[in-house]
Formats: C-alpha cells, structure tokens, sequence
C-alpha cells in the first residue's frame, strides 16, 4: 500500500502527537527581560502547536503528553481542549509544567528564548506509562519533532515506544527535526539520538540548518543569515537524507531567509524521491511573532497531504501559505482556518476587512 493511498483509506482517522505543552511567559511589546514589569501568559510546545492547526483545520487530532496535577496544568490542558484537541490520553503527574520566556526581537534585535523546563513533568515520564497500543488504535498519522527526544533520556525512550508501535500498526510516521541545542543536556548527543528515530518515519522535515546540526548535511551555497535562500540547493540534503533512511517517502525543508527580526522571506521544497516540488515564496516584512513557524508548517503539510492526495504540489503550497500566516498571528498557535490559508493560496493578499 502507498502512502497516499494509506491517507486516503484513514482519512477520517485520528492524528496523534506527543510532545509537551509548556507555560509561554512574554514581555509585552517588544519590551526586554530587564525592562519586564510584568508577563502575558500563553501556552505552546511544538507537537502542540501542530496539533491545534490540525484541529482548525477540521480534521480530529489527538495529544499526548503529561501534565502535574495543578491549577497550571489544568490551564494548559483547558487551552488544549479550547481549540478541539483531544486530551483523552494525556497523563496527570508529576511536579511541575515547563516554562519558557520569550523576548520579543524587533528589526536587528533577534528574538530570545530562556528554558525553565528542568524536573517538568513530561520529562520524568517513564517507558510503559503510555498504553500506546491504546492510543494508536484509530490512529491513521503519528508526529512528534526533535524537541521531544532532548527533554531527557525518558522522554527519548517513550518517544521511541510510539515510533515503534506505530511502524508496527502501518501509520504514518512524521517527525520535524527541530534541533534545540540548549535542550540536548543529559548525556547524549541528537546525533547519537535521533537516527534510531527518524529511521521509523516516512516524512521527514527540517528546516535550512537542522540537517546539518543533526547529520551534518548541508546544502553548498547558502547563507540564510543573508536573507539568501536557494531551494534547488537543497535538493542534495533530501537525498542525502532519503539515503539515509530508506523508510521516508518524503523530505521537506523550510527555507527562511532572515532579513531582520521582523522582515523574512519565506517558502519551502518537498522531495519525493523522484521530484522535487518548491513553493512560492513570500515576503513577510511585518512579522506579529514567528515562533511556532515550523510547527504551522507541519501542521499545514499533515493537512495537505491528507485532504490532497496525489497533489504534493498542492500540499506543500498549503503549508508554506499556513505557516506564512502563522506571522501575522500572536502566540504559538496558528489560529487561521483551512479557508483563510487558501485564500492566501489563490492570491488574496489585501487583508482588506472581511464584512
């Protein structure tokens, strides 16, 4: 069986991610950590923040993950269950949520992320905890991203559990590389890591450094930090990638140019081991806040290749158009709708007032 017609089959199925939610703690404006009276409280982690696309978007979603049995938790959860995503298997436990502060960039002031994830509660989560056989059984898609696996050893083990059951039930497994270097601090290396993972998948994404830092792949050419970004330069990272793991059916790499803080381009290629795709690119030059970028990306190009069978073209424009609105959006999450997103697809860039 294909992969494309395996969606088509599931396609009413449920998708499921595993990752943590943490607490986002903000400066407001673009005011710095040293200027901060106070802080606007927001929630997100990567497989979350995928996981709520896929919800706007229609399709029924599942998160895992493990939450403390508190106020905080509760509130995390309640943010979950807000935007539809199924909470049925997240675990209660634990000492306390993560927490990450965000200082805002503005022009050449780049964006600042300090972690205060220590002893949270999903990084204490044990191997058997989650019955994942439970959990996949009317699964159709599992995701999880590199920012799991570096929380600590347990959550890589537990990570490699689901990669496991899922291969073994014929789902479709997909993983953001996501490299973090601040997060990799018990002992092991994501090169050391992440290739038992991803071994499992069959679609991979990064973006334009995380195959370098994991792999050490990378495209000739390139200077992102320039604002320059070849897409056909990267047709030799997917297959260099695809030699790597013969499972993937498909490579897609983000491609971010970086102007200023607030001025990216922004697109991306998909390779299905024959051909390589590219989208349009677009000019964003008043970025609201681009954290969770990739992660609307992903949950974009999971949508698009289930609702788009067959049209990986059209699969990935969805995504590039999500994402590039996930710019213009405050938070995490990519509160847009699949309508919105095409819309952006057919042209209509106006932003006039919808009456």
């Amino acid at each position: 069986m294909t992969l494309s017609d395996n969606q088509s089959q599931n396609k009413k199925k449920t998708i499921v991610t595993f990752g943590e939610i943490m607490l986002r703690l903000t400066p407001p404006g673009y005011q710095r950590f040293s200027q901060a009276g106070s802080f606007e409280v927001l929630y997100g982690g990567g497989e979350a923040n995928v996981a709520i696309s896929i919800a706007n978007y229609g399709l029924p979603v599942e998160f895992v993950s493990r939450l403390p049995e508190n106020d905080i938790g509760q509130s995390a959860l309640m943010s979950l269950r807000k935007h539809n995503v199924g909470t049925t298997h997240i675990l209660r436990g634990g000492k306390r949520l993560g927490i990450y502060f965000l200082e805002m960039g503005a022009v050449n002031r780049g964006s600042k992320v300090i972690y205060d994830r220590e002893s949270s509660a999903i990084s204490e989560i044990e191997p058997g905890m989650v019955d994942w056989e439970r959990v996949m059984h009317d699964a159709s898609w599992f995701h999880w991203t590199g920012i799991t696996p570096a929380i600590s050893a347990n959550t890589a083990m537990v990570c490699l559990e689901a990669v496991k059951m899922a291969d073994k039930k014929g789902i479709t497994v997909s993983t953001d590389l996501n490299f973090r270097k601040n997060l990799w601090k018990y002992g092991k290396s994501a090169s050391e890591v992440m290739p038992g993972l991803v071994e499992g998948c069959d679609i991979i994404l990064g973006n334009e450094e995380d195959a370098e830092k994991v792999f050490g792949i990378k495209p000739e050419g390139v200077d992102a930090e320039k604002g320059q970004v070849d897409a056909e330069a990267y047709e030799s990272v997917c297959k260099q990638l695809f030699k790597k793991f013969p499972k993937a059916k498909k490579v897609i790499i983000t491609l971010r140019g970086s102007i200023n803080a607030n001025h990216n381009t922004w697109s991306g290629v998909l390779h299905d081991g024959k051909k390589l795709y590219k989208a349009p690119e677009y000019n964003i030059t008043h970025i609201v806040d681009r954290v969770g970028g990739g992660d609307s990306f992903m949950g974009g190009l999971i949508y698009g290749l289930n609702n788009f069978p067959g049209d990986d073209q059209k699969a990935l424009n969805f995504a590039v158009a999500a994402s590039c609105l996930k710019h213009t959006v405050y938070g995490d999450y990519n509160l847009v709708t699949a309508d919105e997103v095409e819309k952006l697809m057919e042209g209509v860039t106006t932003g006039r007032v919808s009456r």
